[in-house]
């Protein structure tokens, strides 16, 4: 029998972020149809944060990539892309979680917490934490 996990990623990614990692992340979250050519089709074989129109989370799946803005300093407006996303993964597509951890890490705005995953009958989540352009601690 599978176990069966919440999956969620919230942070910020700053304004400067590539349009490589933005496209790869718009397909990842199921908002693009095609395949980004520069991804690696092998590590990224298939979105893995598009939502389940039938999910089993309470409100469903959720997917969003939007330019924000972050305030203003110096005068000018300050934006960033943030990043949400709520899904339902299988217990065998944990080990998937490192492929957009790895994707997103170096270019989350400001350290710290970035989401979690918890096994849906679980009450306390594991958190998983940005900083310095990457990610931990992890256990699965």
């Amino acid at each position: 029998m599978s176990l069966h996990f919440e999956v969620v990623f919230t942070c910020f990614l700053r304004g400067d972020t590539p349009e490589t990692v933005l496209a790869a992340l718009r397909w990842h979250l199921g908002l693009t149809p095609e395949h980004p050519a520069e991804l690696d089709a092998e590590e990224h074989a298939y979105p893995l944060l598009a939502p389940d129109p039938d999910g089993r989370l309470p409100g469903g799946d959720f997917a969003s990539l939007r330019r924000q803005s972050r305030g203003f300093a110096a005068g000018s407006e300050l934006h960033a892309w943030g990043l949400f996303s709520r899904n339902y993964w299988l217990d065998d597509e944990m080990g998937d979680l490192v492929t957009i951890l790895d994707l997103v890490a170096p270019h989350v705005e400001e350290p710290g917490y970035g989401g979690y995953f918890r096994e849906e009958y679980d009450a306390e989540p594991t958190i998983f934490i940005f900083q310095n352009g990457t990610y931990g601690p992890l256990k699965l």
